[in-house]
């Protein structure tokens, strides 16, 4: 089977499950590579509205292949080849939702904050556990960890590498919400549907505002806020969206 299934689940909402049983879905440049051809196609694809990543009850992904790691040399080409397949994460314009059970370690736990929400089960088991491997995170892990979680956090964890609870990490912001084990997917499949029904360039420009405002100093944020306001004034959506409101109407959004 292949390292990753991809599979329509509602109107605008696709699942795609790493499926690297055997390994506990550690992410090997191929799987990565994998999820990055598919997180560009669905990024060009009209119809995609919304993307859920999952794994399965064990692990949504344990970390990255070390026996890769061990094999790599300072000067490897594989380096500029795994940054190129998380930049497809990066700069997905569509909402991605992470689905998280079991292990979400290392590069698993940067998988997950490269996602815009994160609903893990309770039983879930995050970390960046590299420093005990003498190396540290090196895909987003300290930069999104502190700018979720601040500094003083983002060191106790990131410096002894220990592993904390789903609802240590819900303390912490690190992820959205926490549900039973068992709800996981059904619970970010529910989230993916409702904001795949809602406008599509409305849900695009905030993610966009929202991504690019922490790094600019708050006037050129609160600038950037209100001119991609004023933008979307032009949409037909946004008109679409006033006149249901006015005639008591569910609004037919078409991403125009």
């Amino acid at each position: 089977m292949p390292d990753i299934t991809s599979e329509l689940a509602g109107d605008g909402v696709v699942l795609l499950r790493l499926n690297r049983p055997d390994a506990l879905n550690a992410l090997s440049l191929s799987l990565r590579q994998l999820l990055a051809h598919h997180i560009n196609e669905l990024s060009m694809d009209d119809t995609t509205r919304c993307i859920v990543i999952t794994g399965n009850d064990k692990a949504f992904a344990a970390g990255a292949d070390i026996g890769e790691l061990s094999r790599r040399t300072v000067l490897d080409v594989d380096f500029e080849r795994s940054r190129v397949a998380w930049l497809a994460l990066e700069s997905c314009p569509k909402p991605i939702i992470a689905a998280v059970n079991g292990f979400a370690l290392g590069g698993g736990c940067e998988l997950a904050l490269h996602c815009d929400i994160i609903v893990a089960g309770e039983s879930a088991t995050i970390g960046q556990p590299e420093v005990r491997l003498g190396i540290m995170p090196g895909a987003g892990g300290t930069q999104r960890f502190v700018r979720a979680a601040g500094k003083v956090a983002t060191m106790r964890w990131l410096l002894t590498g220990d592993r904390m609870s789903a609802s240590e990490a819900l303390g912490l912001g690190l992820v959205s919400e926490v549900v039973a084990d068992q709800d996981v997917v059904a619970r970010a499949l529910a989230l993916a549907e409702k904001i795949a029904s809602l406008a599509p360039l409305a849900v695009r420009a905030i993610k966009e505002t929202v991504l690019l405002g922490p790094d600019a100093p708050l006037p050129v944020a609160m600038a950037l806020e209100r001119k991609t306001f004023q933008l979307l004034f032009a949409s037909e959506d946004r008109s679409e969206a006033t006149q249901a409101f006015i005639e008591r109407r569910q609004p037919q959004f078409r991403g125009k």
